[in-house]
């Protein structure tokens, strides 16, 4: 019987090198194409600091470049659990059922003669009705205070206040609408709303404003026939005051100030810069001074970027508590005002008992290193030319896995959030909005070569046409300064 002859051992391993390196290859495809499939680009705020400073400190010739109109700070990513345990729960049906229970009950009992009953403002049912009529109109909101209703300008109509929040925002903060009902009552003599007013039309249901401090803020309910403060009776939750408390803390006695210890970050690059921008320093700086378990000197002096404010140029001298809630940083960490600062700092020198103080010229010396520095005020200054006077360098390299930025301590403006309100209110909180952005970016053709023409408003009525229905109130966020230039999808919105 004749054998076959075996092949050499030599191309059998070339053979079977061959099927594993292919077997390799065909693995490989599939995992990049599962990964190309399902990845998602993350939060570019979550990246490492690095990441971010290429993103701050890079030129590119692109026509898509990163979008920095849309800040995000601390109430937009989710609040702790310990924050939100001692919330108050929003009112909920389950709760308006209850009323209703009781109303009825109580109608039952007294007999019904709705032709000749006239509309008590102060009548539980009224509240019950405008309690599940907002509910049910607006439904993205949850309410959690009603003031007592009170006469409107007519007979049927009845003004309220109540406090509220957007259901996705996450911050345990509330705001306040009041508005006009007008009301009236079937043969059972339950009350139906009939119309509402529009945001803020409830006039008599405001409660009187106080200005205090910089911006004021007070919101006091007083007795509309003796006008006396706190003389308001029957508040369901808002018996207490609004009150926006972003004042300048308490300036600390010559001895507590010689016993405290400070960090101070004098100067740098980061003036006039995007908020993107400064938020990545400014919370650099906030995470160092808790790691060092310092109070950090905050300058309330803020610069807007003309990047951030389309139409004009940088403006100086703005009041950083118009765009950060103040109120919230101090409450949550250990702050002090610059002015503040610097005059106990000049009167310890004057009465010739000096503070220990170290400048601190190179970012390169880390936290780590200042750590046991038992000096009264560490003073970072940046001198350097740019980028290296960047507060954010100090949180680069090793600091980068030390020493975290306190995103939970800086939330946008009360005040801020209160123009927000103001124009979803007037929206009815029905609306659809749109982002487009144009500007500077519009007119240069090098680097977006088609974005003027993709923002047309042609352009833009062909592309929100199969998105957004007709007769829908649109909320156009633009940085385009041409009064009128969006008109056109009049014709459709």
């Amino acid at each position: 019987m004749k054998q076959t002859p075996s092949e050499p051992l030599g191309q059998q391993l070339v053979k079977s090198l061959s099927n594993v390196c292919f077997g390799f290859f065909v693995v490989a495809v599939l995992v990049f194409t599962v990964i190309a499939v399902t990845y998602q680009p993350t939060d570019p705020w979550l990246e490492p600091a690095r990441s971010i400073s290429e993103v701050l400190n890079s030129v590119e010739s692109a026509t898509f470049k990163p979008d920095e109109s849309v800040l995000r700070t601390g109430e937009d990513f989710a609040v702790s659990p310990s924050v939100l345990s001692f919330q108050v729960p929003a009112i909920s049906e389950s709760v308006v059922e209850g009323v209703e229970h009781n109303v009825s009950l109580e109608t039952a009992e007294n007999g019904c003669d709705w032709q000749e009953r006239s509309i008590n403002c102060s009548d539980p049912g009224v509240l019950a009705a405008i309690v599940k009529f907002n509910l049910k109109q607006f439904s993205d909101l949850n309410f959690y205070a009603y003031q007592t209703p009170v006469r409107g300008l007519n007979e049927d109509e009845c003004d309220v206040a109540w406090r509220f929040r957007a259901a996705n925002e996450k911050s345990w903060r509330k705001y306040r609408d009041y508005r006009r009902y007008s009301l009236t009552l079937d043969e059972s003599c339950t009350y139906k709303i009939s119309k509402v007013g529009a945001w803020h039309s409830g006039k008599n249901g405001k409660p009187f404003r106080i200005r205090r401090g910089p911006f004021g803020g007070y919101l006091i309910p007083r007795d509309r026939r003796t006008g006396k403060e706190g003389s308001v009776k029957n508040l369901t939750v808002l018996d207490e005051l609004e009150v926006i408390e972003d004042n300048l803390p308490v300036s600390p006695s010559e001895t507590a100030f010689r016993n405290n210890k400070y960090l101070y970050y004098s100067a740098g690059g980061d003036r006039c810069k995007g908020m993107s921008h400064f938020l990545w320093s400014f919370l650099c700086a906030l995470g160092e001074a808790q790691y060092l378990n310092r109070t950090f000197v905050v300058d309330l002096s803020y610069c807007l970027s003309g990047s951030n404010n389309p139409g004009h140029g940088d403006e100086d001298d703005k009041d950083f508590r118009l765009y950060f809630d103040f109120a919230h940083l101090k409450e949550e960490a250990s702050v002090i005002e610059e002015k503040q600062f610097r005059y106990e700092w000049r009167r310890s020198v004057a009465r010739r008992q000096p503070v220990s103080v170290m400048e601190v010229k190179d970012f390169k010396i880390t936290p780590m290193q200042l750590r046991k520095a038992n000096i009264t005020i560490i003073k970072r200054s940046f001198d350097a030319p740019e980028p290296d006077n960047y507060w954010y360098r100090v949180c680069e390299g090793e600091t980068e896995k030390v020493v975290q930025r306190p995103w939970n301590l800086l939330w946008k403006s009360k005040r801020l959030m209160d123009i927000v309100n103001g124009i979803c209110g007037k929206l009815e909180w029905d609306f659809d909005a749109v982002h487009v952005v144009r500007g500077e970016k519009a007119k240069n053709k090098e680097l977006w070569p088609s974005l003027d023409s993709d923002t047309s408003p042609k352009a833009l009525l062909d592309k929100l046409t199969d998105k957004i229905e007709q007769q829908r109130s649109v909320y156009i966020a633009t940085n385009e300064v041409e009064p009128g230039y969006f008109d056109r999808l009049k014709e459709r919105y």
